[in-house]
């Protein structure tokens, strides 16, 4: 999928006329298939997982909206991000954990269930928790519409995912046909967001994208660490520290780029952040899979 993202964004960059013509609105309903994609894989099981293990998902969630927030706007501060800009890298930070977050776990062996319950934790909290995060980080610049932001995650995220969880228990035999080839119609739909998101802003992206270039990277990496010290400081076995690292990184952040679009029209540079996390995080995950797995050869996914 990073492989896959990357050509894809490098070719709406260099030929936007390949994607442009797709308008931004269709962003809305990929990301609704992404989220029906993850309903239609929850199950019972899951629900049990996060039952069953509240202290580790509590600190996961709570690593995932206070780490990336706090961070989003220390380093907005640091380098002196133009307020379009600094506003876009908040929205990414304030997103819940992206699903593919769970296949980048399962490729580093770490806790796939944690990272499952995880997902599924941070996805549910998003509709009250981003807009209120949104609106204490950027409010000052900004007019931030929260109950427009909570209805636009309810309809583009939840909404999918209980029509997918709703598809599992009363056409459960067509969900199992169509579960195999979930991985790549949601890798395709990622892949057509970042398109879609770069090849609006390309000449933008051209003109001035070196510095949040750099500043998505050090989000997304500090992200990683952090989550991983966390949950080393607090004694999770080394499968569990990866989950919470893999977690708190990787944003769901065709949603940032969807919420810059819909609530954030008057800022068209908002939407470049999430673009670029779109692209940069599929990549640094299947790198830190790879360190993952020979830092800790003998952990199993769980």
């Amino acid at each position: 999928m990073g492989l896959l993202v990357l050509v894809v964004a490098v070719w709406s960059l260099l030929a936007p006329a390949s994607f442009v013509w797709i308008d931004t609105w269709a962003i809305n309903p990929m990301l609704g298939v992404i989220m029906f994609g993850m309903g239609l894989t929850l199950s019972p099981h899951d629900l049990k997982i996060v039952l069953s293990r509240p202290k580790d998902i509590l600190l996961g969630c709570l690593a995932q909206f206070t780490v990336m927030p706090l961070l989003a706007w220390c380093l907005t501060w640091a380098f002196s991000l133009p307020k379009e800009l600094a506003l876009g890298v908040i929205l990414v930070g304030c997103c819940p954990g992206g699903t593919a977050s769970n296949v980048i776990t399962y490729l580093a062996k770490g806790d796939l269930a944690l990272s499952v319950g995880m997902t599924a934790t941070s996805t549910l909290l998003a509709p009250i928790l981003t807009p209120l995060l949104v609106w204490l980080m950027a409010g000052t610049m900004v007019d931030v519409d929260t109950w427009g932001m909570l209805q636009s995650i309810v309809y583009v995220v939840i909404a999918p995912i209980v029509a997918g969880l709703l598809c599992q228990r009363f056409l459960s035999k067509m969900t199992t046909r169509v579960v195999p080839y979930l991985p790549a119609v949601s890798s395709i739909a990622i892949a057509l967001v970042v398109g879609i998101v770069v090849s609006h802003t390309a000449d933008k992206l051209w003109a001035g994208g070196m510095l949040v270039v750099l500043v998505v990277m050090a989000h997304n990496l500090l992200g990683l660490a952090i989550g991983f010290l966390l949950g080393t400081l607090f004694r999770l076995s080394k499968p569990k520290c990866v989950a919470v690292s893999i977690e708190v990184g990787m944003q769901n952040s065709g949603l940032a780029s969807s919420l810059a679009v819909l609530h954030f029209a008057a800022f068209p540079l908002a939407t470049i952040p999430g673009a670029i996390f779109s692209v940069w995080h599929n990549i640094s995950g299947a790198l830190v899979a790879k360190l993952y797995q020979r830092i800790f050869p003998s952990s199993s996914a769980t």
